[in-house]
């Protein structure tokens, strides 16, 4: 019997045949270019996959920014609307129930105001702007600014006892913040503070 020879491994690139000994170390090569390679390629393939979520991200980001900005586009304008709104309501509490019922002229007339104050209002919840009134309900500091605290027998200390002016939200974000009164705890008494959570 005759041992056979192995054949020779051609090398990349078409090159003439090497010998035996010299072939293996063309395979090491090969293996270790073709490893390289794979290497590279799973790296270039894990930026691709990278960039595509940051550019996903930066997309959605974008497309948060202009509805946050459609949304609230109007803040500016609808805090200025806020003053005209209270002086409003505040120049309609001012005139007397006396004045209003000794002459039905006088009462009709107050009865198309008061008409305007509501529509105002309506044109306010329709783009989005919600008046917060918190009487009797637990102070919030997220959505109330405190002018004073009173002990007031009866009530939990924490709790909104007046309303001095009323706060508003635009699309859940804090346009104005409701200007209270609240319940101050008696520590005698033994009267908790109402859970600010709740």
């Amino acid at each position: 019997m005759t041992t056979q020879e192995p054949e020779p491994i051609l090398p990349i690139d078409n090159e003439p045949p090497l010998p035996v000994g010299e072939a293996e170390n063309v395979v090491d090569v090969r293996d270790a270019k073709i490893s390289a390679l794979e290497s590279a390629l799973k790296a270039e393939k894990d930026n691709a996959l990278r960039t595509l979520a940051e550019a996903d991200n930066i997309r959605k980001r974008a497309l948060k920014d202009r509805e946050d900005a459609v949304k609230f586009a109007i803040t500016s304008f609808a805090k200025d609307l806020l003053d005209f709104s209270d002086n409003f309501h505040r120049g309609l509490s001012a005139i007397p129930d006396e004045l209003k019922k000794s002459d039905p002229r006088f009462a009709n007339v107050m009865d198309g105001i008061s008409a305007m104050e509501r529509e105002l209002l309506k044109t306010f919840s329709k783009h989005g702007i919600q008046k917060i009134e918190p009487l009797d309900q637990p102070f919030d500091p997220n959505f109330h600014e405190v002018l004073f605290e009173t002990p007031l027998p009866g009530k939990p200390g924490g709790l909104v006892i007046q309303v001095v002016e009323a706060g508003y939200v635009l699309n859940g974000r804090l346009l104005r913040a409701a200007k209270v009164g609240i319940s101050k705890g008696d520590p005698l008494s033994g009267d908790k503070l109402v859970d600010q959570k709740a």
